[in-house]
């Protein structure tokens, strides 16, 4: 049985989850669900939206590569799964809660994009006979290079791979896919290019919550793939993703938060990191000393050591033919 609030309760739950929550997901801290796959429980964001935290840090072992946000939406009428996980167990593991919360079947998974943490779990629903859906660029990347993600989960999972097979979703949008179920209206949309290739946000207007995926980070370091051109996440962000309006926004990684803590750690640090790149080539400079450029307004943030060198450089790769 799904939980219900009186509005009063529901806004003093919202501010509590949104101010208090302890950020406490990132590399440093131990697996806070132990004897379970998931590496946090899920908790009620808002009233019937909820989310399976995980580490803010690369996928290892010891988190069982729950290192992104397993969302899913309690509608009245069935329940809308968010991202499959990078694995069979963490996707059943996710179903088991799902079955303490509610009694409505899961009906849709929907894959944020086809990168291993949000497709690698879809043997686990197909075999519960649900529909998975993803953008058809996501479905495209997943088919070129799911080999590879299941190999590098299979090789830090070990045990814990077991059962995971290749899975893409079963069905593809190209802009959006508007879905009325329960008591909610939720909208898949894809807002242009951002991190990956058919990068989605999941938006419920009534409700102004967008479960952004990786068009928007905060508690963690962005990462530029090769594939990523961060002037066109810029434009999709202030073209698509701003006019939103979102209240409420459950990133990719890290906890539940507003739209001004993403601005800053996603919009801003892509236009400070091309600013001293774009200042870097006006002054002749070359790729080995790009990768040194100060980034040190944002090394407060989980797994910078590990990424904001590969940023710089590949940001200098893209910037230098712009």
């Amino acid at each position: 049985m799904s939980r219900h609030r009186t509005p009063l309760r529901a806004t003093l739950a919202v501010l509590a989850t949104l101010v208090a929550v302890p950020v406490a997901a990132n590399e440093e801290i131990a697996d806070q669900y132990p004897g379970n796959p998931l590496y946090a429980a899920p908790y009620e964001v808002i009233p019937n939206i909820w989310s399976a935290i995980g580490a803010t840090a690369p996928p290892t072992y010891e988190n069982s590569g729950h290192n992104n946000n397993l969302s899913f939406i309690v509608t009245g009428d069935g329940v809308i799964v968010v991202n499959a996980g990078a694995a069979w167990s963490l996707a059943e593991a996710l179903h088991d809660e799902i079955r303490k919360v509610t009694d409505q079947p899961v009906k849709l998974v929907v894959n944020e994009n086809g990168q291993g943490h949000a497709m690698l779990g879809n043997g686990y629903w197909a075999a519960q006979g649900v529909p998975i859906l993803a953008h058809e660029d996501a479905a495209a990347a997943f088919a070129e290079d799911g080999f590879r993600s299941l190999d590098a989960m299979k090789d830090y999972n070990r045990e814990k791979a077991e059962n995971t097979v290749l899975q893409g979703p079963t069905e593809t949008f190209s802009d959006m896919r508007s879905i009325e179920m329960g008591d909610m209206r939720i909208e898949v949309r894809y807002l242009g290019p951002a991190h990956s290739p058919g990068d989605i946000v999941v938006w419920l207007p009534e409700q102004r919550l967008v479960i952004s995926g990786d068009m928007a980070f905060h508690e963690r370091l962005l990462p530029i793939f090769p594939n990523t051109n961060t002037r066109d996440w810029l434009d999709t962000w202030d073209t698509g993703f701003e006019p939103l309006g979102a209240l409420y926004v459950i990133p990719g990684h890290g906890h539940p938060t507003n739209m001004d803590q993403v601005r800053r750690y996603t919009k801003g640090y892509l236009e400070y990191l091309r600013g001293k790149i774009g200042d870097h080539l006006d002054q002749g400079g070359s790729l080995a000393d790009a990768y040194y450029v100060d980034q040190s307004p944002y090394a407060n943030l989980d797994t910078f050591e590990e990424l904001a060198t590969k940023n710089a450089g590949r940001v200098f790769e893209e910037m230098e033919f712009e």
